[in-house]
């Protein structure tokens, strides 16, 4: 099972020079894949947790892919009803392609709805047209238009997103659920793959709330939590440091210390 890591691609402390380090730290980690966040128009309900400056991912990951030899480069996820189908389709598989075969393409449906509102698109709809998107990507794979197997990762946990993984993935990409809300999800479905992205909060003493989300706690519970997800049968596990507070961006010193801290664990582990 590989480690991966969701960067933030976004507010006041995010710059080229940031991105630039946090892609060499996965790089130098051996981390497994770095992901980004997708908004297009960032809104007063984006703003509040995903502020500006905000890097487009596909611009991002391909600068970053220059960058890099080794780490796999992904969306986390890709609101795909902002896009036209087959412009995602063509900006996958170039990406794919130029950077040697390393891109993955995590989608989901979207949650802002003041954000739809201002690109001109129903939001009670952005599940059929997630749908419809797939949909022509998939075609377009069939029709070789798409250069390159770009791996497509569903997120989403509602029984209509768990179709669509099953309908259209190559793995199901939960966000920030606890462990037993997925080890019930992958008991009741079978899903093509399994790629979840989880919190990381490293704290000095064990967390003992019962509610405890995964990958918060003590560096023994995080690991802990890492093999509970590699028994469930996750091909990577993206840990995602950021915690909703913009200002956080300011200091990415301490996710980078926690990232390093967990994957060096969980390397000497597993070797």
């Amino acid at each position: 099972m590989q480690l991966g890591v969701n960067v933030p691609n976004f507010g006041p402390g995010t710059d080229p020079g940031v991105l630039r380090e946090a892609a060499r730290l996965a790089e130098g980690l051996g981390l497994g894949v770095l992901m980004v966040s997708d908004h297009v128009a960032v809104t007063p309900d984006v703003a509040e947790r995903y502020p500006e400056p905000f890097y487009e991912p596909f611009t991002t990951l391909s600068w970053l892919a220059g960058l890099t030899s080794t780490v796999r480069l992904g969306t986390t996820v890709l609101v795909l009803p902002y896009r036209h189908p087959l412009l995602v389709a063509r900006m996958a598989a170039n990406l794919h392609q130029l950077s040697g075969g390393r891109f993955v393409l995590g989608v989901g449906v979207g949650w802002a709805r003041q954000e739809f509102e201002a690109l001109g698109l129903p939001f009670t709809s952005r599940g059929r047209l997630t749908d419809e998107c797939l949909g022509t990507l998939r075609e377009a794979r069939k029709a070789g238009r798409q250069e390159g197997d770009v791996p497509i990762w569903v997120g989403g946990h509602s029984e209509a997103a768990l179709r669509r993984a099953v309908r259209f993935g190559d793995a199901w990409h939960p966000l920030r659920l606890s462990l037993p809300e997925m080890r019930a999800v992958l008991r009741r479905h079978t899903l093509p793959g399994f790629a979840p992205r989880i919190a990381l909060r490293v704290t000095g003493a064990p967390v003992e709330a019962p509610d405890r989300p995964a990958g918060v706690g003590s560096v023994d519970q995080i690991l802990d939590d890492l093999d509970q997800l590699r028994l469930l049968g996750a091909d990577t596990v993206v840990l995602d440091p950021y915690h909703g507070d913009p200002e956080e961006t300011r200091r990415p010193e301490a996710a980078w210390r926690a990232l390093t801290t967990v994957a060096t664990h969980w390397k000497r582990n597993a070797s």
